[in-house]
């Protein structure tokens, strides 16, 4: 029987890694993958749940006090100037490192500070989040 379980806890796993929250999807993605889960359908659920943790950081850092971003989210002064730095001199294609561990949550909160159109955003950090999944599935598949 087909169950939708795996797929819901690799999407809230793979939302949680995107937020400033220190997780991790790809061992729980490479693990499904070895347990024989349908791999468009976990490509899906991990990306789609990576991407709107992202989101959820873009709207933190659209509407978000001080004290949201440091106390709630725990996100440091010096890591929101280090991607504040890095977006000003990369610009939106900055957020093509959405995925990149350390980074990349930070420099989706400051395009939400910053104001970056959203749609651009979405684009972006969709690329980013999709493309580091298929670079896991596919070596996952080699290997």
């Amino acid at each position: 029987m087909f169950s939708l379980y795996p797929y819901w806890v690799l999407f809230g796993s793979s939302f949680l890694a995107a937020t400033i929250l220190p997780f991790s999807s790809e061992a729980l993605l490479l693990v499904q993958l070895e347990q024989q889960h349908n791999v468009s359908a976990l490509l899906l659920a991990a990306s789609a749940g990576n991407v709107l943790g992202s989101v959820v950081n873009y709207y933190i850092g659209l509407k978000g006090s001080r004290f949201l971003l440091e106390k709630v989210i725990r996100m440091k002064e010096e890591s929101i100037v280090r991607a504040r730095e890095r977006f000003k001199r990369y610009g939106m294609y900055s957020l093509l490192l959405a995925w990149v561990p350390v980074i990349g949550d930070p420099i989706t909160v400051v395009a939400g500070m910053l104001r970056a159109p959203f749609y651009l955003f979405l684009l972006l950090v969709t690329v980013s989040k999709v493309g580091r999944y298929l670079f896991l599935i596919y070596a996952w598949h080699l290997w």
